[in-house]
């Protein structure tokens, strides 16, 4: 059983339409999307910053650059005046990092760089600071039938994980120290239109009809798709019970590699092609290769139990899975027909 204290209400709720909202790493794949959904909020004024500009900026807009994110960032112009900010910049996670220290880096920008950023904001009057983790602070598979929730002891393993759970710490501490409202969310994988990477590849690989083996994976994974991110996000905007809380997302609904991509596939108006290899030999294969993280990924299980968020919130997935994975493959095919488009195989 999880509980949620509840906050007093500040008012900051009742005000959304009218809040003054800083957003950074508007130009990655989750800040975009909480961009484009707050542009509809009749009133909301919005200001971005990062390293580079916003690309096409959309009217109504404010941006302000202010180098990376670093320990010895100002960010005395990109909060100043504003009531609440949505942290989604950071150092991402890759599956090779060729740094010389993987760790020092993620602390560098992910811990040191967000504590910056957070003690500027209080400085200037933010109320609400809205920090986009990821569920591998609780570590990296579950076993079949369990689920990560938001009360687990955590257990991060790469440096990615380790730096984000650190900068979630020293966000819990300032909150204590200043009355600055913090908001944690730890999200799965995110997929929907414009994904990169692994969901990308998988795309690819289906629709042109390469033949996988994996047609016999019965693990279970949580995913989450980048409107429903979106939407949770801005609850914890409005929300006074969100205030000092930790958050899981996902679309509630788990499913294996083999069901992905079927249902992936049919999104796609393509047949699966799928073969059935059992899971010890492409374990195997994965380590003979040097890549055990790719079986990890493939066969391993991570469900997340987001009872708590929907219980706090009030909250729950605005669009299903196969809905989102509709979304997501419009996008794809369209992207076909474009040069350097995001679908160009």
């Amino acid at each position: 059983m999880t509980y949620c204290f509840i906050a007093p209400a500040n008012g900051l709720g009742e005000t959304i339409t009218k809040m003054q909202l800083l957003v950074t790493g508007a130009t990655g794949f989750i800040g975009g999307a909480v961009l484009a959904r707050c542009r509809v909020e009749q009133g909301m004024r919005l200001r971005v910053a990062g390293r580079r500009p916003l690309p096409n900026r959309p009217d109504r807009v404010d941006s302000v650059l202010v180098g990376g994110l670093t320990p010895d960032t100002n960010w005395h112009q990109a909060v100043d005046g504003m009531e609440a900010v949505v942290h989604a910049a950071a150092r991402v996670h890759v599956m090779v990092d060729s740094s010389a220290d993987p760790l020092a880096e993620f602390r560098h920008v992910n811990v040191a760089g967000t504590l910056n950023l957070a003690r500027q904001a209080v400085a200037a009057g933010v109320r609400r600071f809205v920090f986009i983790s990821s569920i591998k602070v609780n570590g990296e598979e579950t076993l079949q039938g369990k689920r990560f929730t938001a009360d687990d002891e955590p257990a991060p393993i790469d440096p990615y994980g380790i730096s984000k759970y650190e900068a979630e710490l020293g966000l819990m501490q300032l909150a204590k120290e200043t009355g600055l409202e913090v908001v944690i969310i730890r999200s799965v994988l995110v997929y929907g239109p414009g994904v990169k990477g692994n969901f990308l590849s998988m795309m690819r690989w289906l629709h042109r009809g390469i033949p996988l083996p994996l047609g016999a994976i019965h693990n279970r994974r949580s995913l989450v798709a980048l409107d429903n991110v979106a939407d949770l996000i801005l609850t914890c905007l409005r929300s006074p019970a969100a205030a000092n809380q930790l958050f899981l997302a996902s679309d509630g609904e788990d499913l294996s590699t083999t069901e992905l991509l079927r249902r992936t596939a049919a999104a796609l108006g393509r047949p699966a092609r799928l073969f059935p290899v059992p899971v010890p030999i492409l374990r195997g294969g994965a380590r003979f290769l040097g890549r055990p993280e790719l079986a990890q990924r493939f066969c391993g299980s991570l469900q997340v139990d987001i009872g708590k968020t929907q219980q706090c919130l009030g909250w729950n997935p605005r669009v299903t899975l196969d809905e989102a994975l509709r979304q997501t493959a419009r996008y794809f095919l369209a992207g076909l027909g474009k040069v350097g488009g995001t679908g160009a195989a």
